[in-house]
């Protein structure tokens, strides 16, 4: 086969622009930390798409999150109002995972958050910054989008790709146990996901589900033992792709579970949430990418209630 190399200089422009279009596709999907401390729902188009093997995928990212937190009666918070901004950095590395093409990606966010709240009644105040909980991430997919160079991506025409993907946060951000809202999370959680994409001409329809399991916190407020129950997720999100690589994507999620145990004492918290959300995402030329998000929750019964907005910068080599 002909290599990149032995190429014209004209074939290789024309080559490396068709690739740069198709490739900036897969956009930073990866881009889903939730800005809440509270980890509540996320929006992610494009997760399982495809990309030429060997790619590297550098992000930095501005997160603003404004809202509140919609608590059981029981709750010792009660009308809370956070405000929360997020840098976010990523690295992303696409691979040949026998034969199906799979992503790394690590996520490190930095946020300042400052609120008010009534903590027992009392009025309370709360401005820290800090580290929030980096995240790592394996996904393949393993059906509908092989393993393939960049000369042979320029070929590639999607159908249906199935994929799925693991996620791990680690406790490792900002985190005071005198203290009831905090930038990390101090435990740890494990997110298996898996999603089907279809292509239909211009449009993309993706669905995907996953859970959160979480690891139990033994040092949370008041030094008592924290422990939530499973969070299921369920996303969907129709994606426009227009001529020059540029793509747009309306988003919704819905999650529920998260009923949490307090020293043994079970709380009737269980979430129900359900969010809307906007993308778009365009090159800005062969190595660079700019993506603009926001979302807004629908119906939220306890967790987060908040409006998000964003924006990304991606490299790409």
């Amino acid at each position: 086969m002909l290599s990149i190399h032995g190429m014209t200089r004209k074939n290789q422009r024309l080559l490396r622009a068709k690739i740069a279009h198709r490739a900036g596709l897969l956009s930073i999907a990866l881009f889903g930390i939730a800005s809440s401390p509270t980890r509540a729902a996320e929006l992610e188009p494009r997760a399982y798409s495809n990309a030429p093997v060997g790619l590297n995928f550098l992000i930095a990212g501005y997160v603003r999150s404004e809202g509140g937190l919609s608590t059981a009666p029981a709750s010792p918070i009660q009308d809370a109002h956070l405000n929360i901004n997020t840098a976010v950095f990523a690295y992303a590395r696409s691979l040949d995972v026998w034969g199906k093409s799979g992503k790394f990606d690590i996520i490190m966010p930095v946020s300042d958050l400052s609120g008010t709240a009534l903590v027992n009644g009392q009025p309370a105040e709360r401005s820290i910054s800090g580290l929030n909980d980096p995240r790592f991430r394996f996904s393949v997919n393993f059906f509908g989008a092989p393993a393939l160079s960049m000369q042979e991506f320029a070929n590639y025409q999607q159908d249906v790709i199935v994929g799925a993907s693991v996620q791990v946060s680690a406790p490792l951000g900002q985190y005071d146990p005198a203290r009831l809202v905090n930038i990390g999370t101090n435990r740890w959680f494990i997110k298996p996901d898996i999603g089907i994409s279809k292509a239909l001409g211009a449009f993309t329809l993706e669905l995907s589900t996953g859970v959160f399991f979480f690891s139990k916190n033994d040092d949370y407020y008041g030094g008592v033992s924290y422990q939530q129950d499973p969070v299921n997720t369920v996303q969907a999100h129709v994606t426009y792709s227009f001529a020059g690589g540029v793509w747009a994507a309306l988003d919704a999620t819905y999650d529920v579970g998260g009923r949490t145990t307090v020293n043994g004492v079970q709380k009737d918290d269980a979430m129900e949430n359900s969010r809307f959300g906007a993308t778009l995402a365009m090159p800005l030329n062969r190595n660079y990418s700019i993506k603009l998000y926001a979302s807004s929750g629908v119906s939220t019964r306890t967790g987060s209630d908040y409006t998000l907005g964003g924006m990304a910068l991606q490299y790409r080599w």
